[in-house]
């Protein structure tokens, strides 16, 4: 795939919805009044920072939510966007400091919308979860005690989800996707976009390694 390839792809794909009708969005699927939104950073999903108004109807419930609508492509299977959910409850009830799951007016963690734009028809799945405010760790300075405290978490968070359990868990299984760890390989296609990089002959040595230490005894692994 071509650098060009990857950027058709993404645009095809990605939501392109305005500020309008996300509120929109919210009202009419989650029944929620909006008072202010404004766009989040997103790979190939958009997202919406979004503030609650409080009205008569809605004097309880969360004052700021993210709202998220996904890609035309992942809106295609709807099982692992609720697997990916679920596991946000799942971690929430268990004492993770994770969003919460907001409920479609008809009680479902997410809703198919169709947008019909007068040349084509596509879908989105749309999910509300409630904002978390912070700074990301790259803005912060990092320390020794910060680190140990991100691998303790990233621990507790692999023992507690090793009890978690779903009926359509395996659709997180998907076969030479590129951010599962395992498909390292399939990174020497956008070695290109290295160019000269004085980094490129270590990222080709690590792809190497990966395939000649990793990927000869990936079966005797724990996943």
């Amino acid at each position: 795939m071509s650098s060009g390839d990857g950027q058709q792809s993404q645009a095809l794909t990605k939501p392109s919805f305005s500020e309008v009708q996300a509120s929109a969005l919210v009202e009419s699927v989650f029944g929620l009044k909006v008072s202010k939104i404004q766009p989040l950073p997103s790979y190939d999903d958009q997202n919406f920072h979004v503030c609650i108004a409080r009205t008569k109807v809605t004097t309880d419930g969360p004052n700021e939510c993210v709202l998220k609508i996904s890609n035309t492509e992942s809106s295609k299977t709807p099982d692992l966007i609720e697997v990916q959910t679920h596991i946000i409850m799942f971690l929430r009830a268990a004492g993770f400091p994770t969003a919460s799951v907001c409920r479609t007016k008809g009680d479902n963690v997410s809703s198919l919308v169709t947008v019909d734009s007068g040349s084509e028809v596509k879908s989105y799945l749309v999910r509300l979860l409630t904002y978390l405010p912070g700074r990301p760790i790259a803005e912060i300075p990092i320390g020794p005690q910060l680190l140990y405290e991100i691998g303790r978490l990233a621990a507790k968070l692999d023992k507690t989800l090793e009890k978690f359990h779903h009926p359509k868990l395996s659709s997180l299984h998907r076969e030479n996707f590129i951010w599962n760890l395992k498909s390292v390989p399939l990174l020497e296609k956008y070695l290109y976009a290295l160019g000269q990089n004085r980094n490129r002959e270590i990222v080709e040595q690590v792809i190497q390694l990966f395939k000649d230490e990793v990927m000869t005894s990936l079966s005797h692994f724990r996943e």
